[in-house]
Parts: structure tokens; C-alpha cells; sequence
């Protein structure tokens, strides 16, 4: 069976603020409904394990959100992530990163995860991420010493998005200048329109409207 590592942010906050965050439910619950819809595996992790905050949880008008919120063996893996000292990136097919705005604040610089999607990657492994998750592509660094996102065209949430959802002000940085900054290619389209980019074994979607796009694509290239 093919199996999904899905690092998740153990940050609680957006930024250093005192509002309420941690990993976007959304991003992570449409993924997840197309992984399981397909039969593929997955394992969620964190830099220090255990829970992990989410929020979007009680988005009424979801009811793939809801659904895959309520499965026991989800919340069973939300309550208690591995954590990355005790991953063993050789058991995964691909890597998965979801947005929400904690991430930011320590996946976005945590080289642990950053060298073991380099290794994954450089075997022939697939890497995702959606909205902010893309952040987490920054510390992959390959062995010929160049960054992951020097070689591929990438999306992630935009600066006018931000600036929509009223967080511009918030955020320990802005995506969209880091990713312009250090990929090969930074792409978008009009805010909130469904869009991901596919490069090199490595797809990304650019906001909360694109996750379920980028689970459909994890699943073709799974399974192509």
C-alpha cells in the first residue's frame, strides 16, 4: 500500500499573536478524503509529536471537512502525531504539507523535516503541499547544496489573499515574496480561484480552494 507522511505545525498561534491556529482542517481533511477514497495510507507527524492544533473544524457548509474530521482513527492520529525524530522517511511514497497560518512559525525553518523530504525527493519521492504549506518547502535542501525550490516552478497563497483574509498585518512573513525569492517559478492566478503547479515530482495549490486539486494530483502521480 502507498503511504503519505503529512507533517503538521504544533504552533498555536498565527504568528506571535494570540488568535487561535495551527493547521488550516481543510486542507488537510480534502487531501485526506481523496487519499483514503484511492486506498493510499497516510501518517501524521509534527516536530515535537503528540496533538496538534486545527482550526476550521466547524465550517457548516463542509461536509467533507465535517466527515473526515469525525472518522476515530483520524482523530486518533491528530491526538497523538509522531514526531520527526522518530520518522522513518524510507516508509513513504510521497510527503505532504498543508497550509494554516502555524506553520509559519516552525515548519517553515525546521530542517529536520526539510533533510528528510531532501532524501525522499532525491529517491524518486513526490512532494505536496497547498496555501501556506509550500512555506515548508524553504528547508529542503538538496545534497548538491542547492534548494529544492531553486529547481521548481511553485503557487502558494498570494499577497493579495492575505491582504483578503486580513492577516498581511499578522504573518511572520509574506509567502509570496519568500517563494518569488527562492523558486525557480512562482505562479498564481486570481485570488481564491482553484490553481495548482505541477513540476518535477513536485505539485503545489495556492490557496484553501486548490487542496482538494492537489490530492487528486498526489493520487495520479501515486499511482501513474
Amino acid at each position: 500500500m502507498k503511504k503519505v507522511l503529512i507533517p503538521l505545525t504544533n504552533h498555536t498561534t498565527l504568528g506571535e499573536t494570540d488568535q487561535v491556529n495551527g493547521t488550516y482542517a481543510p486542507e488537510l481533511t480534502h487531501v485526506v478524503d481523496v487519499l483514503d477514497a484511492a486506498g493510499i495510507a497516510y501518517q501524521l507527524a509534527s516536530i515535537k509529536g503528540g496533538a496538534v492544533p486545527v482550526y476550521g473544524t466547524d465550517i457548516e457548509e463542509d461536509s467533507i471537512n465535517t466527515k473526515v474530521l469525525s472518522h476515530p482513527a483520524f482523530q486518533a492520529q491528530l491526538a497523538d502525531t509522531t514526531p520527526v525524530s522518530e520518522v522513518n522517511i524510507d516508509e513513504f511514497d510521497a510527503v505532504f504539507y498543508p497550509g494554516g497560518f502555524g506553520l509559519l512559525s516552525d515548519l517553515a525553518e525546521n530542517h529536520e523535516f526539510g533533510a528528510l523530504a531532501a532524501k525522499h525527493y532525491e529517491q524518486g519521492g513526490i512532494i505536496a503541499a497547498v496555501c501556506h504549506g509550500p512555506a515548508c518547502l524553504l528547508p529542503i535542501e538538496l545534497s548538491s547544496g542547492d534548494k529544492l525550490l531553486s529547481t521548481v516552478a511553485v503557487t502558494g497563497f498570494t499577497r493579495e489573499e492575505e491582504i483578503d483574509y486580513n492577516t498581511i498585518d499578522d504573518i511572520p512573513f509574506l509567502l509570496e515574496e519568500s517563494l518569488a525569492r527562492n523558486a525557480a517559478q512562482y505562479r498564481k492566478v486570481q485570488p481564491w480561484g482553484e490553481f495548482i503547479v505541477e513540476d518535477k515530482r513536485v505539485i503545489t495549490g495556492q490557496n484553501p480552494a486548490s487542496a482538494h486539486a492537489v490530492g487528486n494530483a498526489l493520487v495520479n502521480n501515486l499511482k501513474g
